[in-house]
């Protein structure tokens, strides 16, 4: 398996990326990398390493870039020479985690789209009180979406979902204000009713308040209330964090309370905590892409190269492709 991974995308590049490729390739089998940025930043926290190798730029996206101009005007840049690797064939996923819109559009203009898939979804797994996750998708990725854009991410949500985590037959909900049949807007009315006669295991509608105690395996909605809810998730574990950490912290009997429950609360952070999920997968793409988070640390990426492996080993690129064909297939025997 081959890998291309943006070395200066994040905001703790390039150690903390090379940091967690070497730590890959060290433990796992059949895995080579590429580090696509500048040789010499990079060469500061690796050694030569015969899975290593470095395909040298200093041309890099960054945050304030506009992400579709960026992409077409920096052809030299770390993210665009990552993405040509997969285009080109020398790699079989790639991994980022520079900026999201501008790893979008080399995803589309580069690495190029399923057929069938309209548009490509963000989609991160997040934790929910059981410790067996959920994925939610899209989140950010389309700010507007159509009925059939949700279909299309229930049916790569439930693929990945199932050969990459392992859970069999997994539930799909649909991010709705109410759980009842009919509840809605125009787009989660039609897209229910798609969602009914598509090729996966349709729990129907699940409320936000709902997601983190594991309503569904896979959360199905448009871009902007998938970020809406990933930032109000985010947002809600760094406050609760915080708060408790101002309360045991607030008197000598409190401290001494801390000190007793410490081993707990560093087990409800870390079920909490976003580089035990890897990255959040760019679907729809011909072949796997991976948005790391932007404060991504050596763990994170070793997680988001694990992933990767795993979209590449259980082929989920080719699955959404045949699994989408038969769906089109269905839907023009159907209007004949």
């Amino acid at each position: 398996m081959r890998l291309a991974i943006d070395a200066m995308g994040g905001d703790h590049a390039p150690k903390e990326i090379v940091l967690g490729a070497v730590d890959a390739v060290s433990k796992m089998d059949n895995l080579s990398i590429t580090l696509i940025g500048d040789e010499e930043e990079i060469n500061k926290y690796t050694k030569e390493h015969e899975k290593i190798k470095i395909l040298h730029t200093k041309e890099v996206i960054t945050g304030e870039d506009e992400p579709v101009r960026a992409v077409r005007r920096k052809k030299n840049a770390s993210m665009v020479l990552m993405a040509k690797e997969v285009k080109e064939g020398r790699a079989d996923a790639c991994i980022s985690a520079g900026n999201t819109g501008a790893l979008m559009s080399a995803g589309l203009f580069v690495v190029g789209r399923i057929p069938g898939i309209d548009r490509p979804a963000l989609s991160p797994t997040l934790p929910t009180v059981d410790g067996k996750g959920f994925l939610l998708l899209d989140v950010g990725a389309n700010v507007d979406a159509k009925p059939d854009h949700l279909l299309q991410y229930a049916v790569m949500g439930s693929i990945y979902t199932e050969h990459v985590r392992g859970i069999s037959n997994p539930t799909v909900g649909l991010l709705n204000v109410g759980t009842e049949d009919g509840k809605g807007t125009e787009l989660t009315k039609k897209a229910f009713q798609l969602l009914q006669e598509a090729p996966v295991n349709f729990t129907g509608n699940v409320e936000a308040r709902d997601i983190l105690a594991g309503a569904a395996d896979v959360v199905v909605t448009d871009g902007f209330s998938g970020n809406v809810a990933l930032k109000t998730i985010e947002g809600t574990a760094l406050t609760m964090f915080s708060m408790l950490k101002e309360t045991f912290m607030s008197s000598t009997k409190s401290k001494i309370a801390a000190g007793m429950v410490k081993k707990d609360l560093k087990g409800l952070q870390k079920k909490l905590d976003y580089s035990e999920y890897g990255g959040a997968g760019l679907f729809g793409l011909a072949a796997p892409v991976i948005k790391a988070h932007g404060s991504s640390n050596s763990r994170a990426i070793y997680n988001a190269i694990k992933q990767a492996g795993h979209m590449v080993e259980y082929k989920v690129a080719d699955t959404i492709k045949s699994t989408m064909e038969s769906v089109r297939q269905e839907k023009e025997e159907t209007s004949e």
